[in-house]
């Protein structure tokens, strides 16, 4: 003859009082300790008991990175620059090759320094590379790209830098972080100094008498601008 096991007396966790103020995470705290108590006994009861009304938030992994189109990086634009551009190229005060010239260097730049090692052949070669593969379509010559790095240069978006690089007016377009940045605005400082005409402040192009509406009375008061070919 066998006598039944001894009967197993289950108990459950002590909850400790809330000593602390902070309220919720002490609500938390108890619910879990109720929870881890009565789990020998749900399961012999066939069913569980789950947390309600808890909720819990987790902070963005620092590393994430944006997720931008192609393997070239990112840039940081100035939101009133990207908007001045597009009003000068519908006003035509800059042509279409300094635009194109432009945004090629500016997409160059080497993270955190705001220089480009372009030649001008290779800007040229670069710029070329879609028409190319486009049958009839037009492609800028290397004289073209020479005067709109010139124009460029004038308006204050770009300068000729050591060695032949090219450096970007960083507070236009950068490409790289804010501790960066003040590195290479420092660093533009210290050889142009810090004048309101001086490099890193002025931006052009300059809005000549000439290029001003005109209203002509012989022409009923039709609107006149000198447009820039290119």
């Amino acid at each position: 003859m066998t006598s039944d096991p001894p009967e197993v007396e289950y108990h459950r966790p002590r909850v400790i009082p809330a000593q602390s103020s902070d309220l919720g995470l002490d609500d938390i705290l108890t619910v879990l300790g109720q929870q881890l108590g009565e789990t020998v006994e749900d399961q012999n009861k066939g069913r569980r008991r789950k947390l309600k009304g808890v909720s819990f938030e987790y902070d963005h992994d620092p590393r994430t990175v944006h997720d931008m189109a192609g393997d070239a990086g990112y840039s940081i634009t100035s939101n009133w620059f990207v908007q001045f551009l597009a009003q000068l190229a519908v006003a035509k005060r800059v042509t279409k090759s300094e635009m194109c010239v432009f945004l090629y260097i500016a997409g160059g730049q080497m993270r955190g320094t705001g220089i480009t090692h372009y030649t001008q052949q290779e800007i040229t070669d670069g710029l070329n590379r879609e028409a190319r593969r486009t049958k009839g379509a037009t492609q800028i010559s290397r004289s073209t790209v020479t005067r709109a790095v010139k124009s460029l240069c004038e308006y204050g978006w770009l300068e000729r830098y050591a060695n032949g690089q090219i450096r970007m007016n960083v507070k236009l377009w950068f490409n790289g972080n804010s501790t960066a940045q003040q590195d290479a605005i420092a660093g533009i400082e210290q050889d142009h100094g810090n004048t309101p005409q001086s490099f890193g402040q002025f931006v052009g192009p300059v809005l000549r008498q000439e290029q001003l509406p005109m209203d002509f009375d012989q022409d009923g008061g039709a609107e006149h601008r000198q447009e820039r070919a290119g």
